[in-house]
């Protein structure tokens, strides 16, 4: 059995009281009431430009991503590792059942394992594993401090740049950001292709203005449009594990690229929604003692940090577990760099999909939250 290393953020992790309630599938759930008014400080909880994402993508100038990368496994990959696991665990039982029998018919009573600690963050799921598989999926939730139209150019290239066959357009905003009245609304550029090294990756990069509507912005936007990138492995799961090294990249945009000229702009809001407003679903609330560090409506997520070790990790399983259907819930725990992520996902049965990551790092706690539409086939 190969042995977890936790690490030091074992010594992060602190037992914390949440308060919950019930909701209305007697699911308990965090309280939904008003969030601490303290703003975290940004330099703990933020990443500024040319900080890693993946296969050689980084955040871009103008840039700063909130919270940690989110790094998870797939379904897919999940799927391609799961019959070795559950042939260790059969294993592991009959070894377990052996060892009960003959111990009775020696008269003999094995002593009761020792209960887990509170205090300590739970294994990865695949820890029996010699070799557990590593996320094949990342994403990065960014706010544009920039120029916007700037920023996103040089993300856009950076996409070109790693998967230079795939046809992406570095010249023309307009081809993924659509505009109404001479003002862009948002963007979503979408594409998959092969990276120097033929990693089958597929990359989807979003832009939300904020509310066009109101003139209102995401609760910590700072009144400025969020970005979001997702970048994934789609290729048969277990070559994903063979590395993450892009080739050929060259040199990626520098700090003075700028986007082509257009008369579009970008709309300005007038301010942030309030952090106790209703996010994700309509009607999920903050709870008590958490956070905002960034959230968005376009694709609809909330980056939370909290100052007790097991609140982000109740934040996420409650949510997931109060928006999805209990027949389609899974879990999945990652032990990777130094990071312990634990990935809670339910799916309704209208495809809708609640997905929720806790990160446990030395940096601090987090729970990263998304309500994301049925996946297009």
């Amino acid at each position: 059995m190969r042995k977890t290393a936790i690490g030091a953020v074992t010594a992060l992790v602190l037992v914390s009281g949440l308060s919950a309630c019930e909701s209305e599938g007697g699911t308990p759930r965090p309280t939904t009431t008003a969030t601490t008014t303290e703003a975290p400080d940004p330099s703990v909880h933020q990443s500024g430009p040319e900080s890693p994402i993946a296969y050689g993508l980084q955040v871009p100038k103008g840039a700063t991503q909130l919270g940690p990368l989110v790094r998870y496994r797939s379904s897919r990959l999940i799927g391609a590792y799961q019959p070795e696991l559950d042939a260790l665990i059969a294993q592991e039982d009959a070894e377990r059942k052996q060892r009960e029998a003959d111990a009775a018919e020696e008269g003999k009573t094995l002593p009761t394992p020792a209960p887990t600690p509170l205090t300590r963050p739970k294994d990865d799921t695949f820890n029996l594993l010699e070799d557990p598989p590593k996320p094949d999926s990342t994403v990065s939730l960014m706010r544009i401090d920039g120029n916007t139209s700037d920023v996103i150019a040089r993300m856009i290239s950076q996409i070109d740049k790693i998967l230079p066959d795939s046809g992406v357009v570095t010249d023309d905003l307009s081809t993924y950001c659509p505009s109404t009245d001479g003002r862009y609304t948002g963007c979503t550029l979408n594409v998959r292709g092969l990276t120097g090294g033929d990693r089958d990756i597929r990359i989807t990069l979003t832009v939300d203005p904020g509310n066009i509507a109101t003139r209102v912005s995401a609760p910590a936007a700072q009144t400025n449009p969020v970005m979001t990138l997702s970048v994934s492995y789609v290729g048969e799961p277990r070559k994903g594990q063979i590395g993450r090294d892009t080739e050929g990249i060259g040199k990626l945009p520098d700090e003075n690229f700028k986007a082509p000229e257009s008369d579009l702009i970008w709309p300005k809001m007038d301010k942030d929604a309030e952090p106790t407003v209703a996010l994700l679903n309509g009607k999920w609330k903050a709870p008590v003692g958490s956070s905002i560090l960034l959230s968005g409506y376009r694709p609809r997520f909330v980056a939370l940090n909290t100052e007790k070790g097991n609140q982000a990790d109740l934040i996420a399983e409650e949510y997931a577990r109060s928006v999805g259907d209990k027949s389609a819930f899974t879990t999945d725990v990652v032990e990777d760099l130094n990071e312990i992520s634990t990935t809670y996902t339910a799916t309704r049965k209208d495809g809708i999909q609640a997905f929720a990551t806790y990160v446990l790092s030395a940096r601090g706690n987090y729970a990263m939250l998304f309500f994301l539409p049925k996946p297009k086939a």
